[in-house]
């Protein structure tokens, strides 16, 4: 990534895909950058939730380097998001993260028009936990002579658990949502399942 080539990156969810595609990604903004070419890169999640965390990492990572950052996602205001508009023209380095999930949820038509958007110039990188036919199809449309890399999950030798902690909380129905924030908040899960 850092060396400006396009990726095809099978790996599971908790191998952190998020730092090794967003370090890159900040490394190669232009810091002085005019108005105009603002937007320079793009993430695509198929999630609110993965929006809100990739978008606070960035945010985390990109803070010395005075890097803006900003969710958009269904279900919320465009006037506090982007008012309806985004320029895509700008756009350097497309990032396609989860890519199966995106496909599975019914989201191929939405990503081929979002990259249609994009300069064919850019740097693209998708990652997907699998690599489907229709993952593949997409990559071969996409991406220029991609790097491809496959990190395998973690193996559990025998006789041992897998790092994973159960932890069930008693709440009132009327304080579930606010109750499920603060234990993610002060968790900070690599990944749960609620």
């Amino acid at each position: 990534l850092l060396e400006g080539r396009d990726v095809l990156a099978q790996a599971a969810t908790g191998t952190g895909k998020t730092a090794a595609f967003a370090l890159p990604l900040l490394s190669r903004l232009s810091p002085n950058a005019s108005p105009r070419e603002r937007t320079a890169a793009l993430i695509l999640v198929p999630t609110r939730e993965l929006a809100m965390q990739v978008a606070e990492a960035v945010h985390r990572y990109g803070k010395p380097l005075g890097v803006q950052v900003l969710p958009v996602y269904g279900g919320a205001s465009m006037e506090n998001q982007n008012r309806g508009t985004l320029n895509l023209q700008s756009v350097r380095t497309v990032v396609l993260d989860e890519a199966d999930e995106m496909l599975d949820m019914g989201f191929a038509e939405d990503l081929e028009a979002i990259l249609a958007a994009t300069p064919k110039t850019r740097q693209t990188a998708l990652f997907s936990a699998t690599l489907p036919a229709r993952i593949v199809s997409i990559a071969r449309r996409q991406l220029r002579d991609p790097v491809t890399v496959t990190i395998d999950r973690e193996i559990v030798p025998a006789g041992e658990s897998a790092r994973v902690r159960q932890v069930a909380y008693m709440v009132p129905r009327a304080h579930k949502m606010a109750a499920l924030a603060r234990v993610l908040d002060l968790e900070h899960p690599t990944s749960a399942i609620v």
